[in-house]
């Protein structure tokens, strides 16, 4: 399936970061930008290795620097790992959002897994210097089926608004296996701690052959003029094509009795990816950051029989002002091989 991509973000030559040491070897992805506090970029990505913190682990964020957002060096250590001692994160932590607040400290949302029977959630963690990060006790945002790829952003009255992507299991629930739909729904808060779910869906999966698997992340962009829209920014994935050859994937509600320390999460999971599938990254726009009209493709791949970066996959969008009034996104981008990297693209104006 061909997708027209609309003008107005222009794709970046080669990877901002991609798998170089024992910490990140198997997999990179899920990228969070955010500005640094003595000037340039840090990048945190998800990542899984050898050099994993324990045998069972399934991902952690790690962190790399710049001073231009385009070459960046990896740091040493890990930002932060899953609790194998806390039953909703035990296993894995991907997709961070990195907020500052009023107070100086910065707060990460992250998308917290345990095993595969358990319904992922919205956790949290603080951080006076955006390298050692503390969990923050208990759960931000949660649903029966499970839900991720958190994205913050601030109100014009004072309250944050919380995106995440809910999956959606229908009435019999994850036990099923079968998803339904993946869908961006809203909860806002006062404090970034406590948040209200608001009624419905910001975008539902679903709308056509492109999206038909389900939205994995979406960050609304509040509009930069009283009388401009907001931009939702969201990645969705295409469904591979009918008689393709499937392996489960690791973290299916199907794999629950695969335990995880017989599992390489990471070469499971990528051979899922390349099974025929294909993420994209599209926008949508609305006057109220509630109701969002129809969707516009910003960035994709030449899929499978191209040399592209992101060939097969672009998703998990991070976007951040570059302050001359163009925009820079990363995004977890996969090749038609397998390899997963963070690539970039960015606004002219």
């Amino acid at each position: 399936m061909s997708i027209e991509t609309v003008a107005g973000w222009r794709r970046e030559p080669g990877p901002r970061v991609e798998a170089s040491r024992d910490l990140d070897r198997s997999k990179v992805q899920a990228p969070g930008i955010t500005a640094r506090p003595s000037g340039g970029f840090r990048l945190f990505y998800t990542a899984v290795g050898p050099g994993r913190p324990f045998p069972e682990c399934q991902g952690y964020i790690l962190s790399a620097i710049s001073e231009n957002g385009l070459d960046f060096e990896t740091e040493p250590g890990i930002r932060l790992a899953p609790d194998p001692a806390v039953e909703y994160m035990s296993l894995r932590l991907l997709a961070p959002s990195i907020v500052r607040l009023g107070d100086g400290r910065w707060r990460m949302y992250v998308e917290a897994r345990g095993t595969a029977d358990r319904p992922t959630v919205i956790s949290s963690a603080v951080s006076e210097d955006q390298l050692n990060w503390q969990h923050e006790p208990g759960v931000r945002l949660q649903t029966p089926d499970g839900l991720g790829g958190p994205r913050l952003v601030d109100l014009p009255d004072g309250r944050s608004r919380l995106l995440a992507c809910a999956d959606d299991y229908g009435d019999q629930g994850p036990t099923t296996g079968q998803r339904v739909g993946k869908h961006i729904i809203s909860a806002v808060s006062e404090d970034g701690l406590d948040f209200d779910f608001e009624p419905g869906q910001r975008i539902r999966s679903g709308q056509a052959e492109w999206d038909a698997l389900g939205i994995t992340a979406g960050q609304l962009l509040a509009p930069c003029e009283p009388d401009h829209p907001w931009t939702m920014i969201y990645s969705a994935w295409q469904d591979a094509p009918p008689g393709s050859v499937i392996p489960p994937h690791p973290s299916d509600p199907a794999s629950a009795d695969t335990a995880p320390e017989e599992l390489d999460f990471a070469a499971a999971s990528i051979a899922a990816d390349i099974a025929g599938f294909r993420s994209r990254i599209f926008r949508s726009r609305s006057v109220d950051g509630l109701s969002f009209g129809p969707p516009e493709c910003i960035v994709a791949g030449g899929g499978y029989d191209s040399d592209d970066i992101d060939a097969v996959h672009a998703e998990d969008m991070s976007v951040i002002s570059l302050g001359d009034g163009r925009l820079r996104m990363y995004y977890a981008a996969c090749d038609a091989a397998g390899n997963w990297r963070i690539a970039s693209a960015v606004t002219d104006s």
